[in-house]
């Protein structure tokens, strides 16, 4: 047996002790897709294991998530650090060797997947900062940027629409330096391909302007190399459809029996035994094989060694470019968004909202993304910069097109290469199409940034499928995303701020209508989550708000103190951020012992952890006038004024 033949079987092997010693995960993909994805490390994938942060290195994305034996499997080949313990501890609670890949819990993992077809979109991301940041930061003789990104994928990533949408932008723009390697094995989970879907590849990708190779046989190392190196030369985005059996040497290879669960000893023998794999102990590899790793990390190295020549050189000759690279998080530290000027008449939170992200972007240029053909309403467009375009990737404005999941995980992608923080808007009730890629950030811990506009009821006239009711409580449900909903101008302004800064993803609500300006709003007391916007000695009661029922509560305010009932009012944009803040504080703010009314244009649910009462929207709304809709809703100051009352009479 030769190398080549001992490495693919040593994968396919580890991939079958993982999975019977865990006595869960997925077998079938590791062991059809192992000589595809060792090709791909052996002789193309520009890494250094020793440094998976190593900023030039080609980016991999496993988009069929649940393949972690082989991701696993590679890792501990090629000498990632990542023991065989690790892979021993497959699928334990705390491990290193997660269900499915976790960026930042396997070292190499460049991207948590999972979700079939979420890891294509994420891929489309990486691929467009390196072909933006390449075209901005690359001089003659000095290709600072210069790598690939790949992804591997299943026949379940090529049903899935967020897939698609990816597919399709990126063929618009011509990604050249990404390529996507299918395990086309035509089976998954519930029996053949075929039972649901019968595309032609070929023409598909053809006509989304990808270009298409064929690997006719899975197990041929000689041909997926030649694919390989031929996509590389394309001047479009490339699939290589390799025809993999998976399952590959099981009895029930060929078939969906073989997908998933372990297969037991008899069964583990008589696979082991078809790749004339000699070693009977499990998670044993032979001396070959070591050595073989310590030759690919020193070989690795030498290919940072040499970038590093060449960034030393670029530092020496371009600081300036240099700095805006590399030294970003310096500059971010030090920014003061007041340096735009507080605004001083009413504007809209949408309005505001699209000239803090104006500012930031002339100010520190990190900026990357769009709206998916909302740009205009969304007030997400940068002025300062063009759309990136085929042949043309200068520009920091994407055009989306109408692909919300997508574009939420090309976002993700932008933000996970580094060099930029991708940001990204629609409308808030199309939050649901999108919602799972802002879960994903969460998990990876990563900070991109949503905008979502046209906030409540108040829409009006396009009527109850754009108005939005569930989707703020959404969002507050998820964990691990700051959601801010800013009362006035200023406080939007802050919330940028604070989103630039944070180190998780922010999510910004904002209002089509214009809001009179506030006091008291500023940076400090956004990043408190709540606080009192408008006090009164001797109180009977708190009247709590978010976004533009600031205003009205205010109001109601006034006119109860008309009738000598005494109220505070707290603005509190974010939840999230209350709930970090001491107790102390939290109690100070909402003051329990007294009676404490909420007033938000949105599902009352979850409130009762802050107020005793609730006015609130739990119902779809209407197409015609928005202020006439919102007002028979109940969001007037007088009606919170008499709930107020009422509150007050009972307790």
């Amino acid at each position: 047996m030769n190398l080549d033949e001992l490495m693919v079987s040593a994968i396919r092997s580890l991939s079958i002790d993982m999975v019977e010693n865990a006595n869960t995960g997925h077998l079938g993909m590791p062991l059809g897709s192992a000589p595809m994805t060792y090709e791909l490390y052996k002789n193309h994938l520009n890494v250094n294991p020793k440094n998976p942060e190593w900023f030039n290195r080609d980016r991999l994305v496993y988009s069929a998530g649940h393949g972690t034996p082989l991701v696993y499997s590679m890792l501990h080949l090629f000498g990632y650090d990542l023991s065989i313990q690790d892979l021993k501890e497959f699928r334990s609670l705390g491990s290193k060797t997660p269900g499915h890949p976790e960026y930042n819990v396997t070292p190499g993992v460049d991207a948590s997947t999972g979700p079939l077809g979420v890891g294509v979109a994420t891929a489309v991301g990486l691929a467009i900062s390196e072909a933006h940041l390449a075209k901005k930061y690359n001089k003659k003789d000095l290709p600072l940027i210069n790598h690939y990104t790949y992804v591997i994928a299943g026949d379940g990533c090529l049903m899935e629409g967020v897939a698609n949408e990816a597919f399709s932008l990126a063929g618009s723009l011509g990604l050249s330096k990404l390529i996507l390697l299918y395990d086309s094995n035509d089976v998954c989970s519930d029996g053949m391909v075929t039972d649901s879907t019968i595309d032609d590849v070929e023409e598909k990708f053809t006509a989304l302007g990808w270009n298409y190779l064929k690997v006719s046989d899975g197990n041929n190392l000689k041909e997926i190399n030649d694919a390989i190196s031929r996509a590389k030369t394309s001047n479009k985005p490339t699939i290589i459809e390799s025809k993999n059996i998976i399952g590959f040497g099981s009895t029930k290879q060929g078939t969906n029996k073989i997908h998933s669960d372990s297969v037991g000893e008899i069964e583990a023998k008589h696979m082991k035994d078809s790749y004339k794999w000699m070693i009977n102990e499990p998670f044993a590899l032979p001396e070959e094989i070591k050595e073989y790793r310590r030759e690919y990390l020193k070989l690795s190295q030498e290919k940072e060694d040499e970038w590093n020549k060449i960034l030393c050189k670029y530092k020496e000759l371009y600081p300036k470019e240099y700095s805006e690279l590399f030294e970003i998080d310096k500059k971010i530290d030090k920014f003061n968004i007041e340096e735009m000027g507080r605004f001083e008449s009413p504007i809209a939170t949408r309005g505001a909202s699209g000239k803090s992200l104006n500012f930031i972007f002339d100010k520190l240029g990190i900026l990357m993304g769009g709206s998916a053909d909302l740009g205009s309403s969304n007030k997400t467009i940068l002025a300062n910069s063009s759309f990136i375009r085929k042949d043309d990737f200068s520009g920091n404005n994407i055009n989306f097109g109408v692909r919300e999941f997508a574009m939420g995980a090309i976002i993700n992608g932008i933000t996970l290469h580094g060099g930029l923080r991708g940001y990204c808007a629609t409308f808030l009730v199309f939050l649901d199409y999108m919602k799972a890629s802002i879960r994903m950030a969460a998990l990876m811990k990563i900070n991109p940034i949503f905008v979502f506009t046209h906030d409540s009821i108040i829409v009006g006239p396009d009527g109850p499928t754009h108005q939005p009711v569930e989707q703020l409580l959404s969002l507050r449900a998820t964990p691990d995303v700051d959601v801010i909903r800013p009362a006035d101008p200023n406080e939007t302004m802050y919330s940028w701020e604070y989103a630039l800064k944070n180190d998780k993803p922010t999510v910004l609500v904002l209002g089509r209508q214009d809001v009179e300006i506030l006091s008291g709003t500023s940076i400090e007391n956004l990043k408190k989550g709540a606080y009192v916007i408008d006090d009164t000695d001797n109180y009977m009661g708190t009247i709590i708000a978010t976004g533009s029922e600031v205003h009205l509560s205010i109001k109601a305010k006034e006119l109860l103190e008309k009738d000598g009932i005494k109220v505070r009012v707290v603005n509190m944009p974010s939840w999230e951020l209350f709930d970090k803040m001491e107790k102390e504080y939290r109690d100070h703010v909402l003051d329990r012992t007294k009676p404490v009314l909420s007033v938000e244009a949105s599902s009352e649910i979850g409130w009762c952890k802050y107020s005793d009462s609730q006015v609130y929207n739990n119902e779809y709304g209407d197409s015609g006038n928005g202020q006439k809709l919102y007002e028979e809703r109940g969001f007037t100051p007088e009606n919170v004024a008499e709930k107020f009352k009422k509150l007050l009479s009972d307790m």
